[in-house]
């Protein structure tokens, strides 16, 4: 089982041809709206990726939230721990060039609501993983994830958006997963150097039990732990938008994490997915399912350095 806590948006989408810089009105060349936000994406992915998911977080009462939670239903998503508060549902408004590169802004809305205590004990055994992300309160995550800690169960935490953890947090999960840009404000922070690689030997000293993984885009991800370091290439694939990208590589990690794979084979998934979710447009729209990351996987290699 694969429970998600996280946020849930309505993800408002504007295709440019480039990025204004400050100051500067242009004009878009398309809007459409799609269900969206960290945790939503990543349940979903998960659930197409073959898991049974259930998602933990907050909605408003107002006209997005069915939008929202739409392709969650659909896809299999249990979403009976989904709150409904008195608050607007997250909101991500996502500008995407021509070249597939996103800038997003988050408004919170609902998700700043989101209530740990709603994540059953009996949700939490050593049989689940714990997916959780940054676009909820970190104090409900540290909360969660003692719980969680203390039940047995797995616990991944994608550092997004990056905002500072300690290393007693470090040591109280299982799996990192950061990109670069990630990588770097974390290291910052906690005094290391702000490079991929020596941030996750930095975290991985400083927690022993740790495995962080690092998305490098088109260069694939690097699995770093005391015990192994991999390295996954990517696929060549046609980028049109990368919204996604993340959410599926985190998604269908977990699944397979879940599933019983090796770090070799879960990374490998998890690239495949990734780079999958760069082919389409919108976040959730965009997520592939098991079948299309089995087509692929063939192109994914993972090596020992």
């Amino acid at each position: 089982m694969v429970i998600v806590f996280g946020s849930i948006n309505l993800d408002l989408v504007c295709r440019v041809a480039r990025f204004p810089v400050p100051g500067e009105t242009i004009s878009g060349s398309s809007f459409s709206t799609f269900p969206g936000g960290k945790g939503a994406n990543q349940a979903l992915a998960a659930a197409r990726a073959g898991a049974s998911v259930r998602l933990f977080g907050a909605i408003g009462n107002d006209a997005f939230a069915p939008a929202a939670t739409a392709l969650l239903v659909s896809g299999g998503v249990d979403i009976q721990g989904v709150a409904k508060v008195d608050a607007p549902t997250g909101c991500a408004t996502i500008l995407v060039d021509d070249l597939g590169e996103n800038c997003i802004v988050v408004v919170a809305g609902a998700n700043a609501m989101a209530d740990p205590r709603t994540v059953p004990d009996a949700a939490l055994t050593a049989q689940t993983v714990l997916v959780l992300q940054q676009e909820v309160d970190g104090a409900a995550n540290t909360a969660l994830i003692a719980r969680t800690r203390r039940a047995g169960a797995r616990i991944i935490l994608n550092a997004a958006p990056a905002h500072p953890i300690s290393r007693e947090l470090l040591r109280a999960i299982d799996m990192l997963v950061v990109n670069e840009s990630e990588a770097s404000a974390l290291a910052t922070v906690l005094g290391w150097t702000a490079t991929p690689r020596a941030f996750a030997s930095s975290a991985t000293n400083a927690a022993p039990g740790l495995a962080v993984i690092l998305t490098l885009g088109a260069a694939g991800a690097l699995w770093v732990s005391a015990a192994q370091t991999l390295r996954t290439t990517a696929p060549e694939v046609h980028v049109v938008d990368t919204t996604g990208a993340g959410d599926a590589f985190v998604g269908t990690l977990a699944a397979a994490i879940d599933a019983g794979a090796p770090p070799a084979v879960a990374l490998r998934r998890a690239v495949a997915a990734g780079s999958l979710a760069c082919t389409a447009h919108g976040a959730q729209p965009a997520l592939p399912d098991r079948a299309a990351v089995d087509a692929l996987l063939p192109t994914v290699t993972a090596e020992e350095e």
